[in-house]
């Protein structure tokens, strides 16, 4: 049977394709704009048919009818990493939560930590050889298809087709299920003043022909704003979005000083806009791979001088990050934080830069402080901190004592709060 006639033999509806889901299933959705809107919309529709069944996905998107407390006993969500569909639920508690460092989740879905009964995902259309990329997550997804009982992706001419390990072919799908709509598009975050000032201090920091790892947020997307002027850049990270589609399009990236895949950008997962998916399409500059691949420290700690740029919402005088809770209310997730923060310190040259505004709620909560706020989820450890950046400077702290990173985090603190930093961190006698 030839590649055209199996795909049209396994075309059906969205409603007919959900019906590969069972009872007790555990689907796996990739990260962000790869959901398939058609799918996910035709599972909530007929929630209430199922039991027990979980959608689990590192970062959700758009909130579908089944992220509905009423309903959790049917299909429930699980998160690997909160975001605005699904951070209410997770603090009321009806949103379950796998903690996991985003290269592992491959792994564990291997040894059947994870399940993986059934795959929903966006694909692109089929090539000549009956394959379909999974460009906008490749992430776990790929360890997914390889597990499940049936694959169903949502085929849209809108998705590109990315080289990299990224490929299903037809032959491995049990239902296609066709849709027309444009990929959701996320642009860049507003950057301010303090964003901007803090993305002046880490470009300052960064080389010629560094590799970089930029995660997403205002504060990231401010530092790519400066290295427009720099040369011979490489791109290895898990998320590729329109800052670093700026870098490219400005020839700041040549990715020709890269020891690990020179010549090519790296990436797991996109998110961005209609530009940066028309520039995945069929590019040779650019591989999408699985995250175990993408975010393994020893694997991107190959490439000299690699950067790795994240932000934390609060760190204390030994240099813990509290990235992605708040206090005990959960907010985000480790994603690939610690990833590369351990992958930059094994660079040879590398940096890893965590970066905050100094304050918070107006300048009325230092988020420099002597502890963390109790039940705190510590993202990265004080063993792994490098650079902390502020708008008021950089502080490194690897290779320094309690008392000196406690002398440095407050040098780089509001100066409204040095003060009252200075005599709490002596109340802890670690001055």
């Amino acid at each position: 049977m030839s590649f055209e006639a199996l795909y049209q033999e396994k075309r059906t509806s969205a409603a007919q394709a959900v019906r590969h889901v069972r009872d007790g299933d555990f689907i796996i959705v990739p990260t962000g704009v790869g959901e398939p809107p058609a799918l996910l919309t035709a599972l909530s529709e007929r929630r209430l048919d199922f039991r027990d069944v979980k959608v689990a996905q590192i970062l959700a998107v758009r909130k579908y009818a089944y992220i509905d407390p009423e309903t959790t006993q049917h299909v429930r969500h699980v998160a690997f990493f909160y975001g605005g569909a699904t951070r209410a639920g997770g603090q009321a508690g009806w949103i379950d939560f796998i903690p996991n460092y985003f290269s592992e989740i491959p792994r564990m879905i291997e040894r059947g930590q994870i399940p993986a009964d059934v795959v929903f995902s966006m694909a692109s259309p089929m090539d000549e050889e009956g394959y379909f990329s999974l460009s906008l997550g490749a992430d776990y997804t790929m360890a997914g298809v390889a597990r499940a009982r049936a694959v169903v992706l949502e085929v849209n001419p809108n998705v590109p087709f990315a080289f990299g390990d990224c490929r299903v072919h037809v032959s491995k799908v049990a239902a296609l299920v066709e849709s027309s709509e444009p990929v959701l598009e996320v642009g860049l975050p507003v950057i301010g003043p303090v964003q901007e000032a803090i993305g002046k201090h880490v470009a300052e920091r960064i080389d010629d022909g560094s590799t970089l790892q930029i995660g997403y947020g205002g504060i990231p997307d401010a530092v790519v704003m400066q290295l427009t002027h720099k040369h011979d850049l490489g791109i290895h990270t898990e998320m590729i979005g329109d800052g670093i589609l700026s870098l490219l399009e400005s020839g700041a990236v040549t990715n020709k000083r890269k020891n690990y895949l020179p010549g090519k950008s790296v990436a797991t997962f996109a998110l961005g806009s209609r530009r940066l998916y028309q520039y995945m399409h069929r590019n040779p500059a650019l591989e999408m791979h699985p995250v175990d691949f993408t975010n393994d420290p020893a694997l991107a700690g190959l490439n000299d001088n690699l950067v790795s740029i994240n932000a934390t919402l609060q760190i204390d005088l030994l240099g813990q990050c509290g990235s992605e809770s708040l206090g005990l209310s959960p907010y985000s997730g480790t994603g690939g934080q610690s990833d590369f923060v351990r992958a930059a310190n094994r660079s040879r040259g590398g940096k890893s830069f965590i970066v905050l505004p100094s304050t918070a709620k107006g300048d009325t909560i230092s988020r420099i402080v002597p502890v963390l706020s109790p039940g705190t989820h510590v993202t990265t450890s004080k063993n792994d901190i490098s650079y902390v950046v502020t708008e008021y400077g950089v502080a490194q702290l690897r290779g320094k004592s309690a008392k000196q990173r406690a002398l440095e985090l407050i040098g780089i603190a509001h100066p409204a709060f040095r003060s009252e930093l200075t005599d709490q961190a002596r109340s802890l006698r670690i001055l």
